[in-house]
C-alpha cells in the first residue's frame, strides 16, 4: 500500500513515522488510530477468484477476492480510495496495506493490483492461485474527498496524476459515479517506467469513453515509444494549459516527490488546497 525513477516510497497509506513539526501532531495520533486498529482487526477469510500477471513482466498481479460469502465487508467500501489490511491464511507474515482497485459499485468482490516485493506478504499473495484464501481486515480511510471538486463548487477541470501501482485506487474513482461526462475537461497521467510495467492498458479505451483524457508517462521507454516520457510532473507542466483556479481539481495517487511538485504548482497557480485531492 507503489514507476518512472520510481522511489520506493509510497505515497498511498504509509504507516512509516518520521520526525515533524507540533503542526503535525493531528496527523500523527491519526496514524497512531491506524496502528491500533491494525491490532484489533476482525479478520475475514476470503478465496480468491483471480490471481494473474497485470503485466507483461509479471511484477504485477491482478488479485480478486471473492466477498459473496462476505456482504457486510463488501457493502463497507463505499469511497474511491479506501483501502485494508491483507494477510495469507496460516502465514506468520505481516499484513499488507493496500487499496481497493475496483469500484465500490462492483459488489461481492474486491480487486486489487498487487506489487511483486521480494519477501513480502505481496510476494506470498501473487504465489497463491485460484481458490486460495487471504484474510481481509475491514475496510479503512475516507477515500478520495470528491466532494469538493463537485457540485455546487464544481470543478470543469480534473487533473488526475498516478504512478506505479498508484493507478490501482485512481483506477476505483475513475470507474466509479465520478461524473467524467459532466466535466469539461479530465485528464490522467500515468507514469511507469516502461509499458510492460505499466497496469490497466486494456482500460485505458473504456477509461477515455467514460470521459477521461489518458496521457501515458514512461521514463525509461524502448525507441518505438512516441509518446510522453520523463516523469509525469515534467509531462505536464511542460504543456499545462491555462487554468481557472477557482474551477480546476486535482487528485493525487503515487510517488511522494511527484505529489509534492504537483501540489506546488497548482497551489502556486492559485487552486484551493482543498480542491487538490489524495486518498488518506
Amino acid at each position: 500500500m507503489a514507476t518512472q525513477t520510481f522511489s520506493s516510497k509510497p505515497f498511498l497509506p504509509s504507516l512509516h513515522f518520521s520526525k515533524r513539526p507540533p503542526a503535525s501532531i493531528s496527523a500523527f495520533s491519526r496514524r497512531l488510530s491506524v496502528l491500533a486498529s491494525a491490532t484489533t482487526a476482525t479478520w475475514t477469510p476470503a478465496p480468491l477468484s483471480v490471481v494473474s500477471p497485470a503485466t507483461s513482466d509479471s511484477s504485477i498481479f491482478h488479485v480478486v477476492t471473492d466477498l459473496s460469502s462476505s456482504p457486510s465487508l463488501s457493502s463497507s467500501y463505499s469511497s474511491p480510495g479506501q483501502y485494508l489490511q491483507v494477510r495469507v491464511s496460516g502465514s506468520d507474515s505481516k499484513p499488507a496495506f493496500m487499496a481497493i482497485a475496483s469500484p465500490p459499485t462492483l459488489e461481492g468482490k474486491f480487486e486489487f493490483l498487487i506489487k511483486r516485493v521480494p519477501g513480502s506478504t505481496a510476494e506470498l499473495i501473487c504465489g497463491l492461485k485460484e481458490g486460495d484464501l487471504v484474510e481481509l481486515g475491514p475496510v479503512m480511510g475516507k477515500g478520495f474527498p470528491i466532494e469538493r471538486i463537485e457540485e455546487p463548487q464544481g470543478a470543469d477541470s480534473v487533473f488526475i496524476f498516478a504512478t506505479g501501482t498508484g493507478i490501482s485506487a485512481t483506477r476505483s474513482l475513475i470507474e466509479s459515479d465520478f461524473p467524467t461526462n459532466k466535466k469539461a475537461d479530465v485528464r490522467l497521467y500515468y507514469g511507469a517506467r516502461n509499458l510492460q510495467i505499466m497496469a490497466y492498458q486494456d482500460r485505458f479505451q473504456a477509461w477515455e469513453s467514460s470521459g477521461v483524457t489518458v496521457i501515458p508517462v514512461l521514463s525509461q521507454p524502448d525507441n518505438s515509444w512516441i509518446g510522453e516520457t520523463g516523469y509525469v510532473q515534467n509531462a505536464f507542466l511542460k504543456t499545462k494549459p491555462a487554468l481557472n483556479p477557482s474551477s480546476t481539481g486535482v487528485v493525487l495517487c503515487g510517488q511522494k516527490e511527484m505529489a509534492e511538485e504537483i501540489t506546488s504548482s497548482f497551489l502556486a497557480d492559485g487552486v484551493p488546497k482543498d480542491k487538490i485531492l489524495t486518498n488518506f
